[in-house]
C-alpha cells in the first residue's frame, strides 16, 4: 500500500467529506422520532409476548408441580 504524507491525507479527507450529503434538520428529527416510536412499540410487543409465555409456563408448572 502506498504511503501518503499527512498533508495529502488531510486533502483527501477534505475532498471525501465534501462529497457527503448531510441530512437536513427535519430528516434528523423525523428519523429520531421514528426510532423512538419503533423502540416503544417493540418494548410493548415483547412485554406482551413475555407475559403470555410466563402465563403459559406458570399454567404448565402448576399442573405438573
Amino acid at each position: 500500500m502506498a504511503r501518503t504524507n499527512p498533508v495529502q491525507f488531510m486533502q483527501q479527507v477534505r475532498a471525501e467529506v465534501s462529497k457527503v450529503v448531510w441530512p437536513t434538520r427535519r430528516e434528523v428529527v423525523m428519523t429520531t422520532i421514528m426510532v423512538f416510536l419503533l423502540a416503544a412499540f417493540m418494548a410493548a410487543f415483547f412485554s406482551i409476548i413475555d407475559l403470555f409465555i410466563r402465563m403459559g409456563l406458570e399454567g404448565v408448572l402448576s399442573v405438573f408441580g
